[in-house]
């Protein structure tokens, strides 16, 4: 195998491309006849390597040849960009090289010529003979894009930002002749193509065939030609392993006489510009689907495709681990991008690539192929208290165990690789949580699983649905009887409201479930024991997100596989539907009509609502899409009666919304209820019951109505509302977590050991003002979790938000939510900064 590489001069002064190649090619002639020579603009230079079967070798003479380019430009006030395109361009450098073939394609193809600053890099590799050639291109059209992707290099063109990864691409693929491969049969049928081309006119020679890959027209070789130039020198040896495999595999497919596959041309055209736009930073054509996928998916699925072929080659370790590189890099656009952000100018740029293709540091291609590398991923790795990975004694847990040793297999780049294949696909799902100041906020999700073993999972299942059993007993007594309130079990101060006849709550039809779907939030302690932290009951949010991060870690790291299993996620949303399906009102038919209604984009949990309509097959409906008719509510679209609102929006907003006509809906909709024409879930008034004030008495109510032992401990909790419990409250505060009992998101806590003086003598003087608007809980000592930071594993802080439905059958929905805390805090909510993880249920 060879390579040719292009390469831009540049002014070190201006950094602008300049026409004084024939200032340094006769000087670099004399030093190597052959390895030099010009190109069709006279800014740019073309080295040729020296043919060899090994990739060491090949990059000791590629950085030969860009050592010896780089030092007599450097004499003459110049520099070196191995690059698809320069951002700056001197204007006498839009001649031509004078030559009459170059003359002659000037004068034919006017634009075409005189637009060709730009520099690519074509691989050579031998193959026995042309018909072994032609096969070897239609077995390799299909992967040619994602060598595309992982070389581009062209972002800006005449001094703007083309919005492409590769503009070169769509330079040189004006050319009449450029493209993927032709669909051929064999030598002959090349070249009746190449007599008919010529004939046409449409080209002036035989080397003028600019296919992405096509039979050398000199020399027994397969050239590949869809590169744009690169300025690292591992990028091209990268290009070169992976083209030789390429070729193998096509000379075996040619020796067995397997059939070619067959690709749309258009398909493939399409591929490529696929890449030329997005690079490394977006999703690419996986033709054989055709499918979009990560970069990193289409990237090892080339690696699988070719790995008896590398192997064979001996290349195999080596190209790999230069992928992962390349992959954890992102392509040179991205840096070049970034580059001009930072910097605020274009020659900051051209000095980056100037520096990068000078410089060439020591490289996997150096190294045996048979060092292992020691674990790194855990160095350092010193959680404060209860870890659920990690034991005391810095060994990992038997459950995590074929976890962190997959995790160091891939290492630090592998994830980074991992991470920009995960930040592509939550955009193509549309998976963001906004937030004021970022509208576009991808939702956080840290690439490392969390395991919970099924002793633990039946353990925690027994005692969430008991908790939400009691807090539907309790919703049902405190809309009724009110008896816990008469017997004394639960204060009266402790509820800030108690309902009125004329309120929505009170106004269900008999036997409506009142919190069907909960989302309950509980921690592991420091000995590893879970409790619950908080009571969601009002519009508990995750369940499409728990959902949704299961399906972007399994798309980006399928690597990763549990030995025996985990419970499958999907089956939450037809778990869902059928527990709506179940509390339909009494005036429903046999099918119940079900929608899902929010308020819309503005919410930050509205990518939630969308998945989960969609998995359940419903409709998505704001209140403007509703229509109060008939003491009916119905969708406006269709005047279909609605039977099951599935509600994700706030009761108040929901009732002050005007329906399609512009009638308010709150009355139409409580009329709808009482008279059991619709059920409401989860039913208004439920934050009667999770407000915090409530959470210390619910394991004395869980006796009190079902005569059971509450199964699951609760964080200590103290009622500011009790005179004594908020003296030690006041006394403690710097040792407590204080909470407003109406409080969500996070928003109000006072973490007493982070707080400073100030904030507890505020906080203390809101407690004083009013009692009853706060608790506290004893500061919990709460597990951590491995969570990648770059580089390491780090331990954080997380808490787990698994959601029960008490119909038909009470259960837990197999879609918990575990959610991450920022570095040194122990809030995980989304809205502060908190991100997340997918949760394994084990099997």
């Amino acid at each position: 195998m060879g390579v040719e590489e292009e390469f831009h001069l540049v002014d070190l002064e201006t950094r602008a491309a300049v026409p004084r190649v024939p200032e340094v090619l006769g000087e670099l002639q004399g030093l190597d006849g052959e390895a030099f020579a010009a190109e069709l603009k006279p800014s740019i230079i073309e080295t040729n390597s020296r043919p060899t079967a090994d990739l060491a070798d090949l990059r000791t003479d590629l950085v030969r040849l860009r050592g010896m380019l780089a030092q007599i430009a450097e004499q003459r006030g110049l520099g070196v960009v191995g690059a698809g395109s320069v951002p700056l361009i001197d204007g006498s450098a839009q001649g031509i090289t004078p030559s009459p073939r170059y003359e002659r394609m000037r004068d034919e193809y006017q634009m075409l010529a005189f637009e060709q600053q730009i520099c690519g890099t074509q691989v050579h590799v031998d193959v026995p003979d042309r018909d072994a050639a032609i096969t070897v291109m239609q077995h390799s059209a299909a992967w040619l894009p994602v060598l595309l992707a992982l070389s581009a290099s062209s972002p800006f063109w005449q001094s703007e930002d083309t919005g492409y990864a590769s503009s070169r691409t769509l330079a040189w693929h004006r050319w009449p002749t450029a493209g993927p491969p032709a669909p051929l049969r064999d030598a002959a049928d090349y070249d009746a193509l190449i007599g008919s081309l010529l004939a046409s006119g449409t080209m002036s020679d035989p080397g003028m065939v600019y296919f992405d890959m096509r039979p050398s027209a000199h020399q027994d070789t397969v050239e590949v030609r869809i590169c744009d130039a690169s300025p690292s020198v591992d990028g091209v040896v990268l290009i070169a392993g992976l083209a030789r495999a390429l070729v193998r595999h096509g000379v075996r497919a040619h020796l067995a006489g397997r059939p070619a596959p067959q690709h749309r041309p258009e398909l493939l055209r399409a591929a490529s510009w696929r890449a030329a736009r997005s690079g490394l930073e977006g999703d690419l054509v996986h033709v054989d689907g055709p499918e979009l996928v990560p970069p990193s998916r289409a990237v090892r699925l080339m690696l699988e495709h070719l790995a008896d072929d590398l192997d064979d080659a001996g290349d195999r370790a080596v190209v790999e681990e230069l992928a992962l590189e390349a992959l954890a890099r992102g392509s040179s656009a991205a840096r070049q991008r970034q580059r001009a952000n930072r910097n605020g100018n274009l020659e900051a740029v051209v000095d980056m690539l100037v520096a990068e293709t000078r410089g060439a540091p020591d490289s996997p291609v150096d190294a045996p192929v048979s060092a292992t590398v020691a674990p790194v991923l855990l160095a350092g790795y010193a959680p404060p208290a209860y870890d659920e990975a990690v034991s005391e004694d810095h060994t990992v847990r038997p459950a995590y165990s074929w976890l962190v040793s997959t995790l160091e297999r891939i290492g630090p780049s592998g994830l980074l690789v991992h991470e920009k294949s995960r930040d592509a696909e939550q955009r193509a799902r549309g998976m963001f949580f906004p937030q004021e100041d970022d509208a576009e906020r991808l939702f956080p999700l840290d690439l490392v699983p969390r395991l919970i073993t099924p002793h633990e999972w039946s353990t925690l299942s027994e005692g969430l649905v008991q908790r939400a059993r009691t807090c539907e007993a309790l919703l049902q007594d405190l809309h009724g009887e009110r008896a816990c309130l008469h017997d004394g079990v639960l204060p009266e101060a402790a509820l800030r409201w108690l309902p009125q006849p004329h309120e929505a709550a009170m106004n269900l039809h008999p036997g409506a479930v009142r919190a069907l779907v909960s989302g309950l939030d509980v921690v592991c302690d420091a000995e590893g024991a879970w409790k619950v932290l908080e009571d969601n009951l009002r519009i508990p949010s995750g369940i499409g997100y728990a959902m949704a991060d299961r399906r972007v870690v399994r798309s980006v790291l399928p690597e990763l596989q549990a030995p025996g299993g985990v419970l499958d996620a999907d089956e939450g949303p037809a778990l869902l539907r059928e527990a709506l399906l179940a509390c339909a009102p009494p005036a429903a038919g046999n099918e119940p009509v079900l929608a899902v209604v929010t308020e819309g984009p503005a919410d930050s949990a509205y990518y939630e609502h969308q998945v989960l309509a969609e998995e359940m097959g419903v409709p998505l409906l704001t209140p403007s899409e509703l229509r109060a008719a008939a003491g009916m509510i119905t969708i406006a679209a269709t005047g279909r009666p609605l039977d099951v609102v599935y509600r994700r929006i706030d009761e108040e907003v929901l009732f002050t919304a005007p329906d399609a006509s512009g009638v308010p809906l709150g009355d139409p909709i409580q009329e709808a209820v009482r008279t059991g024409r619709l059920t409401l879930a989860n039913a208004p008034g439920n934050g009667l019951v999770d407000d915090k004030a409530v959470y210390p008495f619910i394991a004395a109510l869980t006796e009190y109505y079902f005569g059971e032992k509450a199964s699951l401990a609760a964080v200590p909790t103290w009622s500011c509302a009790d005179p004594d419990q908020c003296a030690y409250v006041l006394e403690h505060l710097d040792e407590l977590v204080l909470k407003p009992v109406d409080g969500f998101g996070g928003q109000g806590i006072v973490i007493g050991q982070h707080a400073s003086e100030q904030d507890l003598e505020k906080a203390a003087a809101e407690v004083r003002a009013h009692p009853a608007g706060f608790v506290a809980q004893e500061t919990v000592q709460i597990s951590t979790h491995p969570t990648f930071t770059g580089a390491v594993l780090e331990p954080r802080v997380v808490d787990l938000r698994a959601f029960v439905v008490l119909a038909p059958t009470p259960t837990v929905l197999p879609t918990p939510l575990t959610r991450v805390a920022p570095p040194d805090s122990l809030v995980v909510n989304s809205s502060r900064g908190g991100g997340s993880k997918d949760t394994w249920i084990l099997r």
